[in-house]
C-alpha cells in the first residue's frame, strides 16, 4: 500500500443526535452503491448497530473509527484498511458534531475524526421546526473551528415547498451549498429499543425495506453527483493501512511467552466466535487480528447451534442482547453445557458484555451457562461511557498492568460485579473493580478494540494452542 492513498470520503455530521444521520449516510451509501459504486462504510465511536445498517446498504463490512478507543493515529490507517478496493467512502458520525469524550474536548468527536481524515462534512440539519435561523446555525458550525470543514448541508423534515424555499434562501445568504432536502417519510423509520436501533440481524427483512426506502429518498432528494465531487476533493492521507499481520509482527513480545521461535499453529485451531442475532456486537479487526495470529475464526449461534464448531480451541462471545432472548439462550441446554465444558478445561473464553451475561450462573432468573458464579439481571439504570482501564490478573488476553481503553453499553447488572481475580480496574465514574479472571476465562462488560492492543489476539491464539 502506497504511503500517501487518496479514497473519495465524506463524513456526515449533525448539530444533535437525532437529526437524521442514520437514514442520510445509510441511504448514501446504498444510493452509491445502487450506481455501481463500491462504497466503504463507516461509523464514529464505539456503536456496533448502525454498521450493520451500513452493511446492508453497502454490501460491505461496517467499521468504526473510535479515537478514543485506537487512539487518535491509528484512525486514518483503519480507515483505509477498510476503504481499499472502494471507490468511495461514507463515514457516518456520533452525536452532534463537536460532541466527544466526556471531559476530553474533541477527542473522539466527529469533527475530530473529520479532521484526522482530512474529509469534507456533510452537516444533516432538522429543519422542522425553524426557517431562517438554519443559517445562523449552519454558520455556527461551519465556522466553529477552522480545521473542519463543512462543504455543505442536508435539510431533513422539511415539511413542504414553501418551508424548503425559505430554508435555501436562508442558507444562500450565508453562501452554504444545499446538496438536498429530505421530507419527513415513515417508513425510514427504524425501531428502536433500550440500546437504540434494533440491530439487523433481528429483523433481516425489515431493515432491507428500511435501507431501501431510505435509499430511495436520498436519491430522489439529494443531489448525488455534486455529494460525489465534494468526496472526490478529499485529498490523499500521508499513512498507510492497517494490517493485521504486520501490527502483530511489530507487536511487543509477551514477556510471559518463552523465548525462542514462535510455534506453529497446528491445523484446525478453530476460534469460535459467537455470532447471530443474541450477539451482534463485534468489531471485524478482532476476527482479522484473530486470523493473523493464526486461528481458524468460526462464527456460531447460540441461539440454535447446540455444539461449539468442530476443533474449538478458544471462545470469544461479544457484545448484544442476550437479555432479548434470555429464554431461548436458556432453553439451549446442550451449548450451555458445551460452553460450560470448554471453560472447565482451562481452554481460552473472551467475553465482553452480552458475553459476560451469558456465562453467568443465571439471567432475569433463567439458568445460563454457570462458567461464573455471578447472576445477573436487567435494570432501568443506563451504564454508558468510555473507561480507562488496568488489567489486574494475568489472564489469556493481558499480563497485568496492561492498560487500554473500553467502553460500557448496558442496562444490566452483574452480582458481585468482580471475581477475586478481576479483570480490569477502571476509574470512570468511580475507581472499581470489574469482571472476572477464572482458569482461561476473561469476562467483563468493557468492550475494547483489539486494534489498539493486537497483542491481545496473538496472546489468545497462543494460549489456544498451549491450553
Amino acid at each position: 500500500m502506497s504511503s500517501s492513498v487518496s479514497i473519495p470520503r465524506l463524513v456526515i455530521a449533525a448539530p444533535s443526535s437525532g437529526s437524521g444521520k442514520t437514514t442520510v449516510a445509510t441511504g448514501l451509501m446504498a444510493a452509491f452503491a445502487a450506481r455501481g459504486l463500491a462504497v466503504s462504510p463507516h461509523k464514529v465511536g464505539p456503536d456496533y448497530i448502525d454498521p450493520g445498517y451500513h452493511a446492508l446498504a453497502s454490501g460491505r463490512v461496517g467499521r468504526n473509527l473510535d479515537a478514543y478507543l485506537c487512539g487518535p493515529e491509528l484512525v486514518a490507517p483503519l480507515f483505509l484498511h477498510g476503504a481499499q478496493g472502494c471507490d468511495i467512502a461514507v463515514v457516518e458520525g456520533v452525536m452532534g458534531m463537536f460532541d466527544g469524550a466526556a471531559g476530553e474536548g474533541e477527542l473522539a468527536s466527529t469533527a475530530h475524526v473529520a479532521k484526522l481524515l482530512r474529509a469534507p462534512v456533510v452537516l444533516v440539519v432538522d429543519a422542522s421546526s425553524q426557517s431562517r435561523s438554519v443559517a445562523a446555525l449552519v454558520h455556527g458550525f461551519a465556522s466553529w473551528d477552522p480545521e473542519v470543514r463543512v462543504g455543505g448541508v442536508i435539510l431533513n423534515k422539511v415539511a413542504s415547498d414553501r418551508h424548503e424555499a425559505l430554508l435555501r434562501e436562508a442558507l444562500e445568504s450565508a453562501g452554504v451549498p444545499v446538496f438536498g432536502v429530505l421530507r419527513r417519510v415513515a417508513q425510514v423509520d427504524t425501531p428502536s429499543r433500550h440500546l437504540g436501533l434494533v440491530p439487523v440481524a433481528e429483523r433481516r427483512g425489515d431493515a432491507v425495506d428500511s435501507v431501501a426506502a431510505m435509499a430511495a429518498q436520498v436519491a430522489q432528494g439529494c443531489d448525488l453527483e455534486a455529494l460525489a465531487r465534494l468526496a472526490r476533493g478529499a485529498g490523499a492521507l500521508p499513512c498507510a493501512a492497517w494490517d493485521a499481520a504486520e501490527v502483530l509482527g511489530a507487536a511487543p513480545p509477551d514477556p510471559h511467552r518463552p523465548e525462542g521461535p514462535r510455534p506453529q499453529t497446528p491445523d484446525g485451531l478453530v476460534v469460535a466466535v459467537a455470532g447471530g442475532p443474541a450477539f451482534t456486537f463485534s468489531y471485524a479487526e478482532h476476527s482479522e487480528l484473530l486470523t493473523a495470529a493464526g486461528a481458524e475464526v468460526v462464527t456460531f449461534d447460540p441461539l440454535h447451534d447446540e455444539q461449539l464448531p468442530d476443533g474449538t480451541a478458544g471462545l470469544v462471545i461479544g457484545g448484544g442482547f442476550p437479555e432479548v432472548y434470555a429464554a431461548e439462550l436458556s432453553a439451549n441446554e446442550p451449548l450451555r453445557k458445551a460452553v460450560s465444558a470448554l471453560a472447565e478445561t482451562g481452554a481460552p473464553v473472551a467475553a465482553e458484555c452480552a458475553g459476560l451475561l451469558y456465562l453467568c450462573r443465571e439471567l432475569d432468573g433463567r439458568p445460563m451457562c454457570g462458567v461464573l458464579d455471578a447472576s445477573a439481571r436487567m435494570e432501568e439504570t443506563l451504564t454508558l461511557g468510555y473507561r480507562d482501564a488496568v488489567a489486574v490478573s494475568d489472564s489469556s488476553l493481558a499480563v497485568a498492568g496492561t492498560r487500554m481503553r473500553g467502553h460500557e453499553f448496558h442496562r444490566t447488572v452483574v452480582e458481585p460485579g468482580a471475581g477475586d481475580a478481576a479483570a480490569w480496574g477502571v476509574r470512570v465514574p468511580r475507581r472499581r473493580l470489574e469482571g472476572f479472571v477464572e482458569r482461561g476465562v476473561h469476562a467483563s462488560y468493557l468492550h475494547t478494540h483489539w486494534a489498539s492492543q493486537p497483542g491481545v489476539a496473538r496472546r489468545f491464539v497462543e494460549r489456544c494452542r498451549t491450553s
